[in-house]
């Protein structure tokens, strides 16, 4: 990926995601809790709060990709969080939940954000 563009496809793609499981998770969180979050006992509230955080690192990609403007703070900030989360799910991982998918595709979404937030430096640079 060397193309600058390219880090607009990954701001756009992996911002959706984070919107989307945001908003699934702020919106009708018993849904979220017995597909993803399967990690008893229900918490409700902080089903809310994670789904409205995930919906602004959503809101912190796809808003710089709408308006054609400079991702690197975002990214920055969205690979940050999105490492916390892969850093989580492995400290939690008798916990529950999905490892077998949860795990390779967040680390997929930590190296595409990486992956982007270089080519961004890289393309700032030239």
């Amino acid at each position: 990926m060397r193309d600058p563009s390219a880090t607009r496809v990954v701001g756009a793609v992996v911002g959706a995601f984070y919107l989307v499981t945001g908003a699934w998770a702020f919106l009708a969180p018993m849904s979220f809790f017995s597909s993803v979050a399967t990690f008893a006992p229900i918490n409700i509230h902080l089903l809310h709060d994670a789904g409205a955080f995930q919906v602004g690192l959503g809101l912190a990609l796809t808003v710089p990709v709408a308006l054609r403007a400079p991702l690197r703070a975002s990214l920055i900030a969205v690979l940050g969080a999105s490492l916390l989360h892969v850093l989580a799910h492995v400290e939690d991982i008798r916990l529950g939940g999905h490892p077998t998918t949860d795990l390779p595709v967040l680390t997929l979404i930590c190296i595409a954000l990486a992956v982007a937030l270089l080519v961004e430096v890289k393309a700032r640079r030239a």
